[in-house]
């Protein structure tokens, strides 16, 4: 939550994908949604055996 905090706060964010749905939805939904994008990536790293690339 900490960072759909900051986004609304700031009026914007470096991930730009978070900041639109931010604009769009409720903040709840947008963390709801956050969670499952990250534990998609999770998943993936975890069954490719890769190793965490910052962007």
């Amino acid at each position: 939550m900490s960072v759909i905090r900051w986004v609304v706060r700031e009026g914007g964010s470096a991930n730009r994908w978070l900041a639109a749905l931010v604009a769009r939805k409720p903040k709840m939904v947008a963390a709801v949604a956050l969670a499952n994008k990250m534990a998609r990536m999770i998943l993936a790293m975890t069954t490719k055996q890769e190793e965490y690339r910052m962007a």
